[in-house]
């Protein structure tokens, strides 16, 4: 069957793969414990599940406008004064099914072929893939668990070419949990300064869970805000994955243009996820708190559960709900049966021998490296991270 070399271009998603693998796992019986998926384990809070049935109860069953009704436009540009005392427009946002649409709109709306995108290590999975989709020069930025995953000024600096055209980061980083604070991003700002033809598309959907301080948007230099795609969502703090709504808020022209992609692609977004998350994002944020509480918790608990196994090197990470260790000391090593060479072995020797579910760090650019959530139950965590030291005890 010959199909199009449109899927030659890019890689399914590890993340879904391993969540695929684990559920094959279960079916036969298997008690996999997973921390591949990120996911937030707790239900939607119940003010927001209250507005989704007035919408259907109100009848809000029609197609919906492309980028968004305008309340919730308007809605976004509340929440991003209040919480990040930017000014924006309702004709800068878009509504999208998910924060990765919304990547997506923004990344074919900008990208031309060749076009360089540079993307600092490590970088959530569908990053790459959605640039090579575009037919653009993935360029990535290595960082290190010693930089605590964050690049320099200067690094960036190097990397620019003529041909460069797009940065995109995330912060709170998926896979790291790597935050960059105001200063940090200020000099990220002033090479930025230099360079007027690049964009910078910033992801901030882990925004609420931050485990340092406050979070800074790189929006928020004003010589550069016309050139930043900011993408947010409700999936992380608010535990809506299943609802499907991301937006981006971007300078008229850009949001014109990811609206002209999403009209051929998919249209408007959901009409009661639309009308849930107005309530979302301009009421009540303690369940969102709560939230990030319990987060900080568990990440206390990994964090000590990490230190008690030899070899790993883990940063803590400062935001999300990841932990994105260096486990290299493991490659060359065999439990007798199974030899583990690269981060990709890692993971299925563990999905294996462990029944528990990570993610190799190849698929975010770093080979050294294997993605944990903590995005599950304290009681889940604790046998999932005692059932890893048992079989990392076995490699020899």
């Amino acid at each position: 069957m010959q199909l199009s070399s449109f899927l030659q271009r890019f890689n399914e998603p590890e993340t879904l793969k391993m969540a695929k693998l684990g559920r094959e796992l279960r079916a036969k019986g298997i008690d996999v414990i997973d921390l591949s998926l990120g996911e937030p384990d707790f239900d939607t809070p119940a003010h927001i599940k209250e507005a989704a049935i007035r919408a259907i109860n109100d009848n809000w069953s029609h197609y919906t406008p492309v980028p968004g009704y305008l309340d919730l436009r308007e809605a976004v540009c509340t929440k991003l004064k209040r919480d990040n005392n930017l000014d924006y427009k309702p004709e800068n946002i878009v509504v999208s099914t998910g924060a990765k649409q919304s990547l997506a709109n923004a990344i074919l709306a900008l990208v031309d072929d060749e076009d360089e995108v540079l993307i600092p290590t490590p970088y959530w999975v569908t990053y790459s893939e959605l640039v090579k989709i575009a037919r653009g020069k993935v360029v990535e930025i290595k960082s290190t668990p010693q930089q605590h995953f964050k690049i320099s000024a200067a690094q960036l600096e190097a990397a620019i070419t003529p041909k460069t055209k797009l940065f995109m980061f995330s912060s709170p980083c998926n896979p790291s949990g790597a935050v960059y604070s105001k200063e940090e991003l200020a000099a990220l700002a002033e090479v930025f300064s230099k360079h007027p033809g690049i964009f910078i598309l910033a992801d901030e959907i882990y925004e609420y869970i931050n485990f340092v301080g406050k979070h800074e948007s790189i929006a928020q230099f004003d010589d550069l805000k016309d050139r930043v795609v900011l993408i947010n969502g409700l999936s992380k703090g608010f535990a809506m994955t299943g609802w499907r709504l991301g937006y981006i808020a971007a300078h008229a022209d850009i949001a014109k243009a990811c609206e002209k992609v999403q009209g051929q692609f998919t249209s408007g977004t959901n009409s009661i996820t639309q009308k849930a998350a107005v309530t979302a994002l301009t009421t009540d944020l303690t369940p969102t708190y709560e939230m990030a509480k319990e987060f900080t918790r568990r990440r206390a608990k990994v964090l000590e559960l990490v230190k008690d196994i030899p070899g790993i090197i883990c940063p803590e990470p400062e935001g999300a709900f990841y932990i994105f260790p260096d486990v290299s000391y493991y490659y060359g090593k065999s439990d007798g049966q199974t030899g583990v060479n690269n981060s990709g072995d890692f993971a299925m020797y563990l999905l294996n021998s462990a029944h528990v579910s990570s993610v190799m760090g190849e698929a975010f650019g770093e080979p050294g490296c294997v993605r944990f959530s903590f995005a599950n139950s304290m009681e889940k965590i604790e046998e999932g991270w005692k059932r890893i030291k048992t079989a990392l005890a076995k490699l020899k």
